[in-house]
C-alpha cells in the first residue's frame, strides 16, 4: 500500500451487534461500508460534499474495492477509521483507508477504492481541474 495521504481524516465507529456475524466478530462486508463512510467524511472535512458532487452532475461510482483483513472487530469496540485520498486518474479516484482500534495500536485492516468519475449520463468523464482543486 502507499503511503498516506497529508491530508487525511480519521472517523471513530462504534461497533454495533447489527453489525457483527454468528462468530460475534464484524461481518466482512461491513468494512467495505466503514470505508465509505471514511470516503464521505474525507470529502465533508475539506468543505464539499458527495451531495454537492451530485448536484454538479457527476457521481463516483465504485469500480474496484479491496480489503485485508487482519485483526478482528467484534460488538462495542471503538473503530478508528483512517482515510485519504490516494490518488487521481484521468476519470478515476482512488482512496486508501486503515482500521484501527480506540489508541491507534492495532491494525483491524487496510484497503482502498476505486471510484470512476462518471456523469449524469453514466459516462467516465475527465477529472475536472475544481474537484482536484477540492482535494489540493
Amino acid at each position: 500500500m502507499k503511503p498516506f495521504p497529508c491530508k487525511e481524516s480519521w472517523l471513530p465507529y462504534r461497533v454495533s451487534y447489527g453489525d457483527t456475524d454468528a462468530m460475534g466478530i464484524v461481518y466482512y462486508a461491513n468494512y467495505l461500508h466503514l470505508f465509505e463512510r471514511s470516503r464521505n467524511e474525507i470529502i465533508r472535512n475539506l468543505g464539499f460534499s458527495y451531495l454537492e458532487l451530485e448536484k454538479r452532475g457527476f457521481s463516483l461510482p465504485v469500480r474496484d474495492a479491496q480489503c485485508r483483513y487482519r485483526s478482528p472487530l467484534r460488538y462495542d469496540d471503538l473503530a478508528m477509521v483512517r482515510g485519504g485520498l490516494s490518488e487521481w486518474g484521468r476519470a478515476s479516484a482512488t482512496f486508501i483507508y486503515e482500521i484501527w482500534n480506540q489508541d491507534k495500536t492495532v491494525l483491524h485492516a487496510t484497503g482502498s477504492t476505486q471510484h470512476a468519475l462518471v456523469d449524469d449520463s453514466n459516462k467516465p468523464v475527465k477529472v475536472p481541474d475544481w474537484l482536484r482543486a477540492v482535494f489540493a
